[in-house]
């Protein structure tokens, strides 16, 4: 297991210009100095872990986060055009277990969570669980997320590996 440095994880956020401004989470993260912003995919840090939902290993606290975390903030249209330009940089592919959304526009949907709620989810599990409450601090349902999630998030966080994960999620499913 990788020992946790006690710094904050670097967040880094793939903006691509697609959502309405006022309501986007990952521009809000920028303003207040919580993420990295990024519109030009080249710009993403190598090595960082992707939070990539068709990724075929799911992120566990047994991954090395040491280059940060990355966000696509796109539509899946950009999605599909920017992937084989990420495959390029070297990143870790990782998908998120099992979590449900407490964003306004998708509240209780299954796997449809906003930048701020992957990167917290991302950050809870790896061990970083007070990173993730000061990220969502800034948003008025933040905390709605991680008590809408406690169970499965707290159980995942204990997991050691992916295939952990995955036996974990089928419980929640």
């Amino acid at each position: 297991m990788i020992h946790k440095n006690p710094q904050q994880v670097k967040l880094h956020i793939y903006h691509a210009k697609q959502c309405d401004p006022k309501k986007c989470t990952g521009k809000k993260m920028a303003r207040f100095g919580l993420a990295n912003l990024f519109e030009k995919v080249q710009n993403i840090q190598r090595g960082s872990i992707l939070l990539n939902p068709m990724a075929q290993k799911a992120l566990s606290p047994a991954d090395n986060i040491s280059r940060g975390i990355t966000v696509l903030d796109c539509s899946w249209e950009e999605l599909e055009r920017v992937f084989p330009q990420l495959k390029m940089k070297k990143l870790q592919h990782r998908a998120l277990p099992y979590l449900l959304a407490a964003n306004p526009v998708n509240f209780g949907k299954p796997f449809k969570l906003n930048s701020v709620e992957a990167f917290a989810a991302a950050l809870y599990i790896l061990g970083y669980k007070e990173q993730a409450s000061t990220i969502l601090a800034k948003f008025n349902w933040g905390h709605t997320f991680l008590e809408l999630n406690n169970e499965p998030l707290e159980d995942y966080s204990k997991a050691k590996d992916s295939r952990e994960i995955l036996r974990i999620q089928d419980e929640y499913m």
